[in-house]
């Protein structure tokens, strides 16, 4: 086997058995979503652009499952800390911005069962 094929194949095997790394971060998250805040909170009677493009940014990057893991922990964590945000409303803005989530944004959802 050539060298070059042997390195593919070690980087291939490497890569296959490496633990799955979340790229996206909870500062992420938070970030991208603020814009949203003032809906969140039913201050705001509908979703702003801003809110809708961070919801479409954070679906794009959150394509692994440790991804939408850390997505999924990160928004539980924030809106369990968060005073004042309506639950109902939170769960509802990705669907308000034409975006579909793998999972239900809910205290009760349990992240690790997130793919």
């Amino acid at each position: 086997m050539a060298r070059s094929a042997q390195l593919a194949v070690l980087v291939a095997l490497l890569v296959a058995t490496a633990p799955a790394v979340s790229a996206v971060t909870c500062g992420q998250v938070v970030s991208m979503l603020s814009p949203c805040l003032n809906y969140a909170m039913g201050r705001s009677p509908t979703t702003t652009p801003a809110c809708c493009a961070g919801v479409r940014g954070l679906n794009n990057a959150a394509r692994t499952t440790a991804d939408r893991q850390t997505t999924c922990n990160c928004l539980k964590q924030q809106t369990s800390g968060m005073g004042g945000l309506k639950p109902n409303i939170v769960a509802g803005i990705p669907s308000k911005c034409g975006v579909s989530v793998p999972y239900a944004i809910s205290p009760s959802t349990d992240c690790s069962k997130v793919h």
